[in-house]
C-alpha cells in the first residue's frame, strides 16, 4: 500500500471513529504514522479525501457487483444479482457512505462523482447493451444514461433501508423486490 492508500485507509477509519467535523488533519497523520507534511502531499484538506475514500468505495462496490453477478445468468437473474450486491455493500458500509455524502457535500469535490462512478457506469452500460443487442431488453434503451439511472435507482432504494439503520433485513427483501419489479418494466425484459 502507497502512502496516498494508507492515508485514505486511515482516514475512513478516523472519520467513522471521529466524524468529519472533529477529526484534524493531524489526527489521520497521527493515525497513519507519517508527518503531516506528507500528507500534505496529496491532499490540501481533510476534505480533499472525500473523492479518494468514494473512489475507494466505488471500486469495492463494482468489485463485488462483478464477482456476484453470473456470465451465464438470464439478464433477469443478472439484474437481482446487482441489486442484491448493491444492498449488500450498502448494509456492510453504511457509515462509510453516509460519510462520504456529507463530506461530498460540503466540499466543491461533489463535481467529481461523476468521474468517480465512470468505471461503474462503463460496467454497467456494457450489460445493457449486451442485453440489448440480444433483444433481451428495449430496443430503444439509451445504455449509458440507463447506466446512471439504473445504478441511482438501486443505490437509492438500499440507502433509504440502510444509511441510518443496518437492521432492517425484512424491509430490504420489499425494497428490493420491488426495485427488481420496477427495473423488469423499465427496461422491458423479456423472458
Amino acid at each position: 500500500m502507497n502512502k496516498k492508500e494508507l492515508i485514505v485507509q486511515v482516514a475512513i477509519q478516523v472519520f467513522r471513529d471521529q466524524g468529519i467535523e472533529k477529526t484534524k488533519i493531524s489526527d489521520i497523520v497521527k493515525a497513519a504514522g507519517i508527518a503531516q507534511g506528507t500528507f500534505y502531499l496529496y491532499f490540501p484538506s481533510k476534505l480533499a479525501l472525500m473523492p479518494a475514500i468514494a473512489e475507494v468505495m466505488v471500486e469495492k462496490t463494482l468489485s463485488i457487483v462483478q464477482e456476484t453477478v453470473q456470465d451465464n445468468a438470464p439478464f433477469s437473474v443478472k439484474i437481482e444479482q446487482i441489486i442484491d450486491a448493491i444492498f449488500l455493500v450498502t448494509r456492510d458500509y453504511h457509515e462509510i457512505q453516509a460519510l462520504i455524502y456529507s463530506g461530498l457535500a460540503s466540499t466543491e469535490h461533489l463535481r467529481e462523482w461523476e468521474t468517480v462512478y465512470a468505471p461503474f457506469y462503463k460496467w454497467i452500460s456494457e450489460r445493457l447493451e449486451e442485453a440489448r443487442e440480444q433483444g433481451i431488453i428495449r430496443e430503444s434503451i439509451y445504455c449509458d444514461r440507463t447506466a446512471k439511472l439504473v445504478i441511482g435507482l438501486v443505490e437509492s432504494a438500499a440507502e433509504q433501508i440502510y444509511l441510518y439503520d443496518s437492521e432492517q433485513d425484512d424491509q430490504a427483501r420489499v425494497q428490493k423486490a420491488e426495485v427488481n419489479e420496477f427495473l423488469i418494466h423499465a427496461l422491458g425484459i423479456k423472458f
